[in-house]
């Protein structure tokens, strides 16, 4: 049984960066970071390293190690001590472009003139299949089928005289997101695009620094977080300290609102403010706007648990955890002869029947995507003998697919783009069904000039061209709070 299945109601994380500058044992830190960064990636690991403790004249060594699955199962001890050299990149990854093949496997490692560089990428970037055309047609031979890829041709073919230069003169010429972290034997770089659709922070470890995708990697690895990266920012380290410059025009913010929703960890630090507590926040402002009577609130776990405590706090009606969650399945599981429909689901989740039975239960859950497993979920419940189900969805009715480094269905598989909020309710057998507003969202979030999110997935608004030729505003769309009950 492939229990691929078992996330199908929820956007895939995509993908997580790690640099080390000026460290001993570089490979123990980069593994530390992509442990923690697991969440954003589960198909793919990668690290290269720079020896650079051998004579110079001999060149820089790098060594590199990719395999497919957890960073866990595909790193060792024998491995880390292979991997020699006080700088270095990795990866985790889900693939958004590019499809589970060894050649996609991340940080891609190539030569220039300036000497050897490794590079991670997080995104996805909108404009990648017109740069690799007209790449390929000038004589560039691709090796895989990563968008990635792009930024190694446009730095190896640049004509300037410095990485930093042919690293500006490759992020200008690419659109998306991008979160980047590029190694060199003389230093290291990370770069974010100019809207920050992408998370990236920096921070300081002894008299060497990392750059990662979240702070939550930072902890794990005892450094100190000192900023994020800026959006459009391309910051430069080498022995001699930190510089950075901005290669591009400024752009309004649009950072991805799914990485506090539900990507990012709930240890993590989002614009120096706590993930979890943002969380809690959209779960009050959730209560306040969908209301609903109940004796005991429960969330999805794991992602729903800090969207429930503010639901709970905010609505004085008591939190339990009504279902339990298995940590342990492996990647496939020997189905039992019986066919059982809603059995990766129970594989996965268990009902406490004492939280239950004869309760009128509020359930709470970050986001609903394509809806089945939600509806085998509810049905979990019922079966286990809650009287009445009321569904409260912390984001907005995903109705558009993202084309910034998320993996979203397609828009005929997104169950709000293609049924309004009741109609919803009743294919879920709900007794209520209530999504958070779009304003409701950003208010939790603390919106603000300075801090503003795409929710290019929720309207259709794009903040950068998609490469897609049409795209249509949902007429179903909600702009209030979605919240159906029972005639």
């Amino acid at each position: 049984m492939d229990l691929s299945d078992l996330k199908s109601d929820k956007l895939r994380e995509e993908c997580g960066v790690a640099g080390v500058f000026g460290l001993q044992d570089a490979s123990k830190l980069l593994y530390l970071a992509l442990f923690a960064l697991q969440h954003r990636g589960q198909e793919a690991a990668g690290l290269v390293t720079f020896d650079r403790s051998q004579d110079r004249s001999e060149g820089v060594k790098l060594h590199l190690h990719k395999d497919f699955g957890l960073v866990a199962d595909g790193v060792n001890e024998s491995v880390i001590a292979r991997l020699q050299g006080d700088c270095g990149v990795g990866h985790v990854r889900y693939s958004t472009q590019g499809g589970a093949i060894q050649e996609n496997i991340q940080p891609f490692q190539f030569k220039t003139v300036l000497g050897p560089v490794a590079i991670a990428h997080n995104g996805n970037l909108t404009n990648a299949r017109e740069i690799r055309k007209q790449l390929e047609e000038s004589g560039s031979v691709f090796h895989s089928t990563s968008d990635t890829e792009v930024f190694v041709h446009l730095i190896a073919r640049s004509t300037s005289s410095s990485m930093r230069e042919r690293i500006g003169d490759a992020l200008r010429q690419v659109r998306g997101a991008y979160s980047l972290s590029i190694m060199t034997a003389e230093a290291m770089y990370a770069a974010r695009d100019p809207r920050g659709l992408r998370p990236l922070v920096l921070g300081k470890l002894d008299h060497g620094h990392v750059v990662v995708s979240e702070t939550c990697a930072l902890d794990l690895m005892g450094a100190e977080f000192l900023r994020d990266v800026n959006p459009g920012e391309v910051i430069e380290i080498t022995s001699e300290g930190l510089s950075s410059w901005y290669p591009q025009e400024r752009r309004p913010l649009a950072f991805c609102s799914f990485e506090p929703i539900y990507f990012a960890r709930p240890d993590s630090l989002l614009f120096g403010e706590s993930i979890y507590l943002r969380r809690r926040r959209i779960g009050e402002v959730l209560a306040t706007e969908c209301p609903a009577e109940g004796d005991v609130v429960i969330p999805i776990p794991d992602s729903g648990v800090a969207m429930a405590e503010g639901f709970s706090n905010a609505s004085g009606i008591p939190m339990a955890m009504g279902l339990v969650r298995n940590h342990y399945i492996g990647r496939t599981f020997i189905k039992p002869k019986q066919a059982d429909r809603d059995f990766g689901v129970r594989l996965k989740l268990n009902p406490v029947k004492s939280v239950l039975s004869g309760k009128k239960v509020i359930v709470v859950d970050d986001s609903l995507v394509r809806g089945t497993t939600a509806a085998r979920i509810l049905r979990l419940l019922k079966d286990a003998g809650a009287r009445e189900i009321h569904f409260r969805i912390g984001a907005p009715p995903i109705t558009h697919s993202c084309y910034y480094g998320v993996d979203t269905p397609n828009r005929q598989n997104l169950m709000a783009a293609q049924n309004s909020t009741d109609a919803i309710r009743r294919a879920l057998e709900a007794d209520s069904l209530g999504f958070i507003s779009q304003a409701g969202l950003r208010k939790a979030l603390e919106e603000s000039e300075g801090k503003s999110y795409c929710m290019a997935c929720f309207n259709g608004d794009y903040p950068e061209e998609t490469g897609v030729v049409t795209i249509e505003k949902q007429p179903t769309d909600v702009d209030g709070p979605g919240l159906f009950s029972k005639k």
